[in-house]
């Protein structure tokens, strides 16, 4: 046996994302139009930028704790009170992950024993999958797509009663990644009430919260705060992805466990991206208010101009997604895509990555110019015309 035939088998069980392999394989394609990656199209703003280029000059090179520097947790801690309404005391229930997804990775392998059932509503970005298999627990999908992209209560309910006490966790992404779909106070609440007291997680992923386009975001920990650990970061919000700054808040107790992982995998997260940061949650908190009003306006015009080219769509309150129906004869989304990208030169997602409920539809992605939109949007009809008659 040779040596990587040795290694980890839940790593060698993993696939790579096929969401960046299709990304990757097409990327070649003189003149194409890309709608595929989650990657804001704004720059960092400038204060922000100017504030890590400070940290650099001021020598501010070495290790922070390991939780995050204490200035960015209390302005992490502050910004989500004052925007979402959650109490999170800085020093004990809040810590500084690298992007996100270091929290995912942190919280779950924090949570998980293996043998435990994770229950992850589709479609939904992917990621969760490979990280709660990795550490050893079985995937339990409940397609939403009858329902409005939207878990209901009755259908949680349903699953406790059939897993028992084998569930250790909930995961919730919102404004969610594919749909653009976000939950309600009373759809929090409503959930909540099923899962209170039982000793279930709720992994809150709310990286897109400051993108929603009619009700302000609500908050999972504003509801259920014992129950929950809330995702949050920079990089939607203030277009700083590379910069790789997140935010893990839940109870102390889970936080000390969470920021051990945290610790054991990165030691700490990089320490200008810290001090950038922390002036993007101090002095930078309506930093997104001009990207959501653009997001806002390619929205409105995917969904008035996507019908009259042969899609469906669903209205997305929120994130910078479009999940749109494919045609009934053009069903096979990764067909349409692989075709769509050479014959349209237009680089969408197919919706079956996404999980169950998701085949038949494509994700676009509106983090791009409304010149590239109005270009995608014309080529996808000469496609359509071109193939549906």
């Amino acid at each position: 046996m040779g040596l990587a035939e040795g290694m980890n088998t839940r790593v060698r069980a993993l696939a790579p994302s096929d969401i960046l392999t299709f990304n990757n394989e097409i990327a070649g394609i003189d003149g194409i139009v890309k709608l595929t990656l989650g990657e804001p199209d704004f720059a960092t703003p400038g204060h922000v930028k100017a504030a890590g280029i400070r940290a650099i000059e001021d020598n501010r090179s070495h290790y922070t704790p390991s939780r995050g520097l204490p200035e960015l947790r209390r302005a992490a801690s502050t910004y989500l009170a004052d925007r979402y309404g959650t109490e999170y005391d800085p020093d004990s229930q809040l810590l500084i992950t690298a992007g996100a997804t270091g929290g995912i990775f942190s919280s779950l392998t924090a949570m998980i024993n293996p043998g435990d059932t994770v229950v992850i509503p589709t479609p939904i970005f992917p990621l969760y999958i490979p990280i709660a298999r990795l550490n050893g627990a079985k995937t339990l999908f409940v397609d939403t797509s009858q329902d409005g992209f939207i878990l209901t209560p009755d259908k949680l309910r349903s699953v406790i009663g059939q897993e028992g006490e084998k569930i250790k966790a909930l995961v919730l992404n919102y404004p969610t990644n594919p749909t653009g779909v976000t939950y309600s106070r009373e759809d929090l609440e409503a959930l909540a009430e099923v899962i209170r007291g039982k000793d279930i997680f709720v992994l809150s992923d709310e990286i897109y919260s400051e993108l929603t386009y009619e009700e302000r975001h609500v908050s999972m920990g504003s509801i259920l705060p014992e129950q929950t650990v809330v995702l949050n970061g920079v990089s939607k919000s203030h277009a700083m992805t590379g910069w790789r700054v997140g935010i893990t808040a839940g109870p102390p107790d889970v936080i000390d466990q969470v920021g051990k992982v945290s610790e054991f995998s990165i030691t700490s997260v990089t320490t200008n991206a810290q001090y950038a940061a922390l002036e993007a949650l101090s002095k930078g908190v309506d930093d997104a208010e001009p990207m959501r009003r653009a997001y806002r306006e390619r929205r409105d015009f995917l969904i008035r101009s996507l019908p009259q080219v042969g899609m469906g769509v669903i209205d997305p309150k929120g994130a910078f997604y479009i999940f749109a129906k494919l045609p009934e004869s053009m069903e096979d989304s990764w067909k349409f895509v692989y075709s769509l990208a050479r014959e349209a030169k237009v680089a969408v997602i197919p919706g079956a990555s996404f999980g169950p409920g998701g085949e038949g539809y494509v994700r676009l992605s509106y983090a791009a110019s409304m010149d590239d939109l109005q270009l995608a949007v014309e080529r996808i009809g000469r496609y359509m015309e071109t193939h549906c008659s």
